[in-house]
């Protein structure tokens, strides 16, 4: 049976235990209790030591439980985990984490998926993992052919998200990556994101140019006359408020976000720069076009301080109050 909405919560998956996953997971539970119940999915010893753990056997477990000790369901790993040191043989325990906690939110166990960070080579190394990332393999897990990758900070003023159209390609390879049925497709997945788990009933969405000045007339760049400005038209007839091609370099700035609830770029860099500028700790990456919801921090596995104490989880923190309000969002 379907658990009550009050008695679902967040799920986590561990990410990769050797790096910041499992000692951010338990600074969230320190600075969460049971206000905003979560449950981790990992092996309990790979928890900093002495942290509160309440193994729980269902996730709806997690709402009862939260008060006494982080929630987990627990997942056996064949191999401790060295901070900063990813080991092989537990790389398809990794993989298999997170296809538990998709499984878990696919069948309403859950509110809404968080991911910890993972390390593509490392899954590559032990397990084969032949996916880009962890975006690729969700949507796999969930049969949908696209989804749409959003970067989202509350705490700027106002609240900033961006879209970027292609993601992990060279510079170079943009210019023929980004087509008019992609920009088509990367609006419609926002715009329904923006409805469905940001409650915006008219979502108004920026869509910046490819070039300096938006191509400044053809003197910097044709793509914005060629077709960019056709396609946003065509855009505009089916109902979507969307403003644009416009200056990436004036679209960030306080006055210009009020403008528009997300804006879309054509590029990782042109999209990122800006939010990880104005909140470079709390930001979230945010997946649009899966059957559930998913978030995660905006930051990597950081090896380099793992196990150190010193990683800062506001990112993680962020990132599960927003899968909590985008699950209320959803429901309503």
């Amino acid at each position: 049976m379907r658990p009550r909405d009050a008695d679902r919560p967040v799920i986590l998956s561990c990410g990769d235990p050797s790096g910041v996953g499992p000692e951010l997971a338990a600074r969230a539970w320190e600075h969460f209790g049971a206000r905003l119940p979560f449950v981790w999915i990992g092996d309990p010893s790979h928890l900093p030591r002495g942290t509160k753990v309440r193994e729980i056997e269902r996730a709806s477990d997690a709402v009862t439980h939260a008060s006494a000790g982080l929630p987990v369901l627990p997942h056996a790993f064949p191999a401790a985990a060295i901070p900063g040191q990813p080991d092989p043989a537990n790389a398809k325990s990794v993989v298999d984490v997170i296809a538990r906690g998709v499984d878990l939110v696919m069948r309403g166990e859950g509110v809404a998926l968080t991911t910890a960070p993972i390390n593509k080579k490392a899954l590559h190394d032990g397990a084969g993992f032949a996916f880009p990332g962890h975006t690729e393999f969700l949507a796999h897990l969930a049969g949908v052919e696209r989804v749409v990758m959003m970067l989202a900070s509350s705490r700027s003023t106002p609240p900033l998200r961006v879209v970027p159209a292609t993601i992990h390609i060279a510079l170079r390879d943009v210019p023929e990556a980004f087509t008019p049925q992609l920009l088509r497709d990367t609006v419609r997945i926002t715009a329904e994101g923006l409805r469905r788990d940001f409650a915006l009933d008219t979502p108004r969405i920026a869509v910046a140019g490819l070039n300096p000045h938006a191509g400044e007339g053809g003197a910097m760049g044709s793509e914005e006359g060629d077709w960019i400005a056709d396609t946003i038209a065509g855009l505009r007839e089916e109902g979507y408020a969307l403003a644009g091609p416009l200056p990436a370099d004036t679209l960030f700035h306080e006055r210009a976000r009020q403008g528009y609830d997300a804006a879309i770029c054509a590029y990782h860099d042109q999209a990122l720069i800006p939010i990880k500028t104005l909140d470079f700790d709390g930001g979230v990456n945010v997946t649009l076009g899966l059957p559930f919801i998913r978030t995660s921090p905006d930051h990597g596995t950081a090896y380099d301080i793992a196990g150190q104490g010193r990683a800062n989880p506001a990112s993680l923190i962020a990132a599960l109050e927003m899968a909590s309000r985008m699950g209320a969002a959803r429901r309503a």
